[in-house]
């Protein structure tokens, strides 16, 4: 059956860095365009990023832009999003989708804190 498995998640202070990955299994993985989308406490979920079958394109939530790079290796079946200069309003739990197919992960916690 379909499996998507964060990994990565963590503490980071303001300023910081952490890499997520998504491991993929179950589907054929470069069919599809894969996406993170993250829940922060109290909030509905939201689309961070996302990215086409082949990598080639890549889109960003405003608040991300600059700071946050979704990438995937489709020989691994793996989807990562690098993010970098991390702010204390990224602290939500990320998860890794399947838009089409409405497939989601169990997500990894982000939590920003000095």
């Amino acid at each position: 059956q379909v499996q998507l498995v964060e990994s990565g998640g963590g503490l980071a202070q303001p300023g910081g860095s952490l890499t997520l990955s998504c491991a993929a299994t179950g589907f054929v993985f470069s069919d599809y365009a894969m996406s993170w989308s993250r829940q922060a406490p109290g909030k509905d979920l939201e689309w961070v990023s996302g990215i086409s079958s082949d990598g080639r394109d890549t889109y960003y939530e405003d608040s991300v832009k600059g700071r946050f790079t979704i990438s995937r290796d489709n020989a691994q079946n793996i989807l990562y999003l690098q993010m970098n200069n991390l702010k204390l309003e990224d602290t939500a739990r990320y998860f890794c989708t399947n838009p089409t197919e409405g497939d989601r992960g169990q997500g990894t916690q982000v939590t920003v804190s000095s």
